[in-house]
Parts: structure tokens; sequence; C-alpha cells
């Protein structure tokens, strides 16, 4: 009897130590899986006990944990970074331009404008070009004149030819002659292979043909075929583009942030990246109507690439401050206030609280919230934000942990 009563003790005891490690086992799984669960951060409404895929994206689970992490925080993976075009940058101190943007316009720059006039009196048998706009090269043909007066000084020219020709050894007044009569033709616009022609053939012409003094754009066509024009008569107008203007109207209060000599940022429509500009010129008085001031800077065009009539943008420069400066895109505006988030570790972001100081077309000043060095999301800030909300709810004044 006493040996089937130990056995039963012994059965009881065995039976008891594994019902309370089954319990305690029971026990430590449910805690593990109430500490971790597994959501989607692009779909916080996907929440699972084990890691896996999200059934919407196809992105990897990420865990959560329920106790322990800060408020407004979110941990990403690489992958998902990746997807997301999250970029970070550290926060450094700058200058901040209070920057007044203005539109503007191109034009010519009239300081490089050349006039096409009539070397002599007569009729326009041809005009070889006869729209603005058109490309112009030194040397290229533009007009035919009909002359009496340039034929006559053919006659004189192939005279003093002969002259020399026949008495230039024995008198040396000849060469001079000659000289002389080649001369007049060049100040008459003829060319020097005109000239050449002339004494090789022999053969004088009423009509001349006069080409391009210089390169440009056509500007202004003054002239028409059949028209009898004076001698110095305008027949062309030819504008240079390796320099152009941009012209644009201050108010008196945005007169004190710029004077002549300043750089200005002038970003052309149609080109993406904003160029300098020196200012050459500020009207000294105030259009009646308008009352505005004529602002005027000297673009750089060497490819040729900005015409007259493009449409810009001009940023003058304003006070310099040193602060912590951010890119604008990063910052989070909402009715409730201003947030940057912050690289608290890999992969994870810190929402931040910031009170904004200046800023212009695309930085800002930070007054507080981050300090220098702090890494912060410059590209997908709000595509964080929104993930955010959707796990919180509510503005930012409404999540926890979020001081405003």
């Amino acid at each position: 009897m006493t040996s089937v009563k130990n056995y039963f003790l012994y059965l009881l005891a065995f039976l008891m130590v594994i019902t309370l490690g089954a319990c305690s086992q029971e026990k430590e799984e449910h805690a593990a899986g109430e500490a971790t669960t597994y959501t989607c951060p692009m779909h916080p409404q996907i929440v699972r006990d084990e890691p896996g895929t999200c059934p919407i994206c196809g992105m990897e689970l990420v865990p959560v944990s329920q106790s322990g992490k800060a408020e407004g925080e979110l941990t990403l993976s690489e992958r998902q970074m990746a997807l997301g075009n999250i970029a970070v940058q550290p926060v450094m101190y700058g200058d901040v331009n209070s920057n007044t943007l203005l539109t503007g316009q191109l034009a010519l720059d009239e300081t490089q404008t050349d006039v096409v006039s009539s070397r002599a009196a007569g009729r326009i048998e041809k005009l070889y070009l006869k729209e603005t706009g058109l490309a112009v090269k030194k040397g290229q043909p533009l007009y035919e004149l009909y002359s009496e007066q340039l034929l006559t000084l053919q006659r004189e020219y192939l005279l003093a030819l002969k002259q020399n020709q026949e008495l230039g050894k024995e008198n040396p007044r000849f060469a001079s002659f000659l000289e002389a009569a080649r001369k007049k033709l060049l100040l008459y616009g003829l060319t020097e292979g005109q000239i050449r022609e002339l004494a090789s053939t022999g053969q004088m012409d009423a009509r001349v043909t006069f080409v391009a003094p210089a390169s440009g754009v056509i500007t202004e066509v003054a002239a028409a075929e059949g028209q009898y024009v004076a001698e110095g008569g305008v027949l062309y107008r030819l504008g240079k583009l390796d320099k152009i203007w941009v012209e644009a109207e201050l108010y008196p209060q945005e007169l004190q942030n710029v004077q002549t000599g300043d750089q200005v940022q002038v970003t052309v429509q149609g080109f993406a990246e904003a160029v300098p500009a020196k200012v050459t010129f500020l009207s000294p008085e105030l259009s009646a109507g308008s009352q505005v001031t004529v602002l005027r800077a000297e673009l750089p065009n060497e490819g040729g690439q900005y015409l007259p009539g493009m449409q810009a943008t001009i940023a003058l420069p304003g006070k310099n401050d040193a602060a912590l400066t951010v890119p604008a895109d990063a910052v989070i505006r909402d009715e409730s206030g201003s947030l940057v988030w912050v690289q608290t570790g890999e992969g994870t972001f810190q929402a931040r609280m910031v009170t904004l100081g200046e800023e212009n077309f695309n930085r800002v000043a930070i007054l507080s919230g981050i300090k220098e060095n702090d890494t912060i999301v410059t590209s997908g800030a709000y595509l964080l934000y929104s993930e955010l909300v959707l796990k919180k709810g509510g503005s930012m004044a409404e999540m926890p942990g979020m001081d405003m």
C-alpha cells in the first residue's frame, strides 16, 4: 500500500509541474504577442501578429512596439525609404534672404544695337531679308541699291586705276589718286572683294549689293523694295544677343532692397536654373500713372538661348541673417503649427514642432525646435506626416506628446 501511495504522489507532482510550465509558457507567449505587432507603414489598418507582407501594396510589415516608443515617431525599412523617396540632410547655419520676387521681361541690350543705313542716295531694288527676328551674319547680303552716285564713284576708280597703270611708274602721284578712289568706295559701303572684282573686270554697275556690317538679329526693317532713300536713311536695325536685358517694375517700398551693382537671381520661363545678373540701371523717377520705377539688369547670353520678350522672375536680395536654415519643403504646416522630421536612428524618424523665422522662396529659418547638425528629412516629409496622421488620427495639436 505504501508503494502504491507513493506512486500516486509522484504522478500528481509531475502533472502539476507540467501544468504550471504550460501555463507559464502560454502566459509568456501571450505577453510576447501583446508586446509586438506588425503593420504596414503605408496602410496602418493592416495589423498582423507575425512578419509578412502587406496584402495591399506588398511592402514588408514592420514591427510596432506597444510600449517604450516615443510619440510622433515612425520606423521605416530601407526599402520603404527608397519607395518613399526619403532624403535627409544635416541642419546648418546659413544666410536667410527675405527675397522679393519680381515679374520681368527680357529685352534687347540697346547699347549693342547696330543701325544699317543707306550709304548713298538711290532706290532699293531688292531686300534679301524682309522679316524681323531673323539672325544675320556679318558679310551676309542685306539689300541691293540702284545709285547713280555709286556709278560715278566706280568710274572715278577705274580712271585712277588706268592712269596709275600707264603713268604710275613715272609719277607716283597717280598711286595716291588710286588709293583715294579706293578708300572712297570703301566709305560708301563696298567691300574689298567688290573693289577687286571691279578692278579685274572693269565692269561698272549702278546696282550694288550691300552686306551686313555685323552679326545680330533683325529687330526692325525700315525700308521696302522700290523705295527711294536718301543718304543716311535707316534701312535695318540689328540687335546682338551675347548679352540681354531683363527689366521689371519696382514699388517704392521695394527700392530699399536693391541698388545699382547688386547681383540678382533671374529665372527665365522655360529654364529650370536661376542665373545671376547685375543691376545696371534704376530709373531715377517714378512713373506718373503707376508710381513704379524700372529696374534693369544685364544677363549673360553667350549661347543666345534667351530671346527678347521671354518672361522672367527676378529675386532681389534682402537682409542677411545667420540662422539655422532648412529647405522649405522640409517643413510641414497646418493650422496648428509647423514641424519637421528628425532622424533619431537607423530608419527612425520623429516629428518635432519648430518655430519659423524669415523665409524666401526655397529656404526657411528655424528659431527653435531643432539644433545644428540634427539630421532632418528634406524629401518625403509629407508622406511621413500622412502616415503619422493615419496612425494617430487628428491634427498635430491633438497628438499626444506634441507640445505646441
